[in-house]
């Protein structure tokens, strides 16, 4: 575990503030729900909760169906990271989720865009090559938990309404999924 030097008082509620630094750094945000674990030696452990994530092998599953019927690359990610990938670019499993898409989620908004349109976002800052992408939010009982999404490296191949209502009827059927 990595120190940070900084030390919080529990106040007469049994509240505890983290620190604007340490949301910041590890994209915590109001009313986000975090984990708490607890070890042997006393420690308190918070970790940021994925819905989402708790389906890992079932997301992953469902990543390569979509690949397989589109034959576009898919990816599912909650609000933070890459949590399944197929078809390509696997080395995103894991990887932060740029900027521009977790607002773009957050405002619940869909995007089938080509590189070069306005509407066109990178959905990792180390990725470049991709050409075309088709992106929804999945929401669940009310609360955007993710996005699932198709993207295209080879430039000649579009995006288009089947792609749209594939990812659609994808974050419709997760976020259901979620709320049994």
């Amino acid at each position: 575990m990595k120190a940070t030097g900084i030390v919080r008082r529990i106040d007469d509620l049994g509240r505890i503030v983290i620190p604007k630094e340490i949301r910041r750094t590890l994209r915590i945000r109001e009313a986000d729900p975090l984990e708490i674990y607890t070890d042997r030696e006393g420690e308190i452990i918070l970790k940021k909760y994925s819905p989402i994530g708790e389906m890992g092998t079932f997301a992953k599953q469902y990543a390569e169906s979509m690949a397989q019927v589109s034959g576009h690359i898919a990816l599912i990610t909650d609000r933070d990271q890459f949590i399944a990938v197929s078809g390509g670019l696997k080395n995103l499993l894991g990887k932060a989720i740029s900027k521009e898409l977790e607002e773009k989620i957050d405002h619940r908004e869909s995007v089938v865009a080509t590189k070069g349109d306005r509407s066109f976002i990178p959905i990792n800052n180390d990725v470049e090559d991709i050409h075309h992408e088709a992106i929804s939010p999945i929401i669940c009982e009310g609360d955007v938990i993710g996005s699932v999404i198709l993207v295209e490296t080879d430039h000649k191949s579009r995006m288009g309404e089947v792609e749209q209502k594939l990812i659609q009827s994808a974050a419709g059927f997760l976020g259901r999924q979620m709320e049994q």
